[in-house]
This record gives C-alpha cells, sequence and structure tokens, in this order.
C-alpha cells in the first residue's frame, strides 16, 4: 500500500511543480502591454497641467512603442526604439498636424550624454505590478544633483530594453522610474503587466507624418510651455 501512495504523492508534486513553473512561465513573456501611471514632480512647472498622466509601454521582439496623450487630446507623442537596428522613431500629433523624428545610435548616445546618470545599485527589492523589482539608487550629474529611487525587473522578456534611453546600464524592464526633459521631470510607476498580441505596423513609422529634425522637434515641445 506504500508504493500506491508514494507514487500518488509524487504525481501530485508533479503536477503542483508544473503548475508553478507554468505561472512563471506566463509572467516571463515577450509580447503585451505595460500601462503606468505617470505624475509631474513638480506641479509649478509651465507643462505640469499639460503632462500625461498615463504611459503604455507596448513590446513585441525586443521592440517597444511607448505612447503618451495629454492637453485634453492636444497632443499625443510616441517613443519607438528598435534595439536590433540602434535606432528611435519619435512620432508626434499636434491638433490635426503629424510629425516625425528618426534618430540613430550616435543621435541617442549625445541626447543621453545630456541627461547624466550615477547609478548604484542595492539588494533591495519590492513586487511592482506582480514582478519582483530590484532597487538602484540614482543620482543625476548635474547642477541640481538630484537623487530618486528606480525599480526594473528582470522577469519580463526583453533584451537590451533601456539601450535608447538615459538607463542603458539597467540589464532590465524600468518598472519604477523619474527622468527630465524640457524642464520637466516625471515619475512613471507600472501598474499592469498583459499578456497581449501586439502588431507589427505599432513599431513601423507611418507614412503620414511629416519628418522633420530634432531641433525642429525640441521647439513644438517648448511651443508648448
Amino acid at each position: 500500500m506504500k508504493k500506491p501512495l508514494l507514487l500518488a504523492f509524487t504525481g501530485c508534486l508533479y503536477i503542483l511543480g508544473l503548475t508553478s513553473c507554468s505561472n512563471t512561465d506566463e509572467k516571463f513573456i515577450s509580447e503585451g502591454a505595460i500601462e503606468y501611471d505617470a505624475a509631474v514632480v513638480d506641479q509649478n512647472h509651465p507643462m505640469a497641467s499639460l503632462a500625461p498622466n498615463k504611459m503604455t509601454t507596448k513590446f513585441k521582439n525586443n521592440k517597444s512603442c511607448a505612447e503618451m496623450s495629454a492637453g485634453m487630446g492636444l497632443f499625443s507623442t510616441s517613443f519607438i526604439s528598435d534595439p536590433d537596428s540602434k535606432s528611435m522613431i519619435q512620432l508626434l500629433k499636434l491638433l490635426n498636424k503629424k510629425f516625425s523624428l528618426v534618430q540613430q545610435q550616435a543621435d541617442i548616445t549625445k541626447e543621453n550624454e545630456l541627461y547624466p546618470l550615477e547609478i548604484i545599485p542595492t539588494k533591495e527589492t519590492k513586487m511592482i505590478a506582480g514582478y519582483k523589482c530590484e532597487k538602484a539608487h540614482v543620482k543625476v550629474k548635474d547642477e541640481n544633483a538630484a537623487e530618486f529611487d528606480i525599480y526594473y525587473t528582470k522577469d519580463l522578456d526583453i533584451k537590451n530594453p533601456n539601450f535608447a534611453n538615459p538607463f542603458f546600464k539597467i540589464d532590465g524592464v524600468l518598472m519604477e522610474y523619474q527622468i527630465k526633459k524640457f524642464g520637466l521631470e516625471m515619475k512613471f510607476t507600472a501598474k499592469s503587466v498583459k499578456n497581449e498580441d501586439v502588431e507589427d505596423s505599432t513599431f513601423e513609422l507611418p507614412a503620414d507624418y511629416k519628418p522633420i529634425s530634432k531641433a525642429e522637434m525640441d521647439e513644438l515641445f517648448l511651443g508648448l510651455q
């Protein structure tokens, strides 16, 4: 009688093990979307009222597309990054006008140098949107010497997710972080991760967007202030 009971017990453990592994695999996804809450750090900034309150990042085949909109439909913007081609596309829709900016590795590196960071790893972790995240302390190497904490996870199947942003030294998907551009500092915190199909066209440059230079794109954003 002992042997059948032992076999049954072993079988139960095997099934439980498969279930556990299956749950883990379901979270280690390579295609889907991350929803972030977005908040302006300094509410006195001229663009605070126009800033988005959420961001959606869609990902597939290591490509990502971060989408934001704000100002009661006044504008929307997307950042499409492709680590394989070392390129990034920025899209801006301003009322009924559409503009695009394509940047290559040299352009991306130059822009990241404008926001130099010292990233200090820690042993602390916390759960964000159901994912275990590692904590790092960040010091911004500028005259204001701002400091803040970020959290990132290695439990999503996305390679080199930060090649096009100032956190390129972080080997993991950012789940809570801050970033500053045009003097506007924003904090993003992931609230959900969805395993869903993403269209390939999400990462393509739309034909109806007018190509412009970085100086022109910057001027459009500064004009919103």
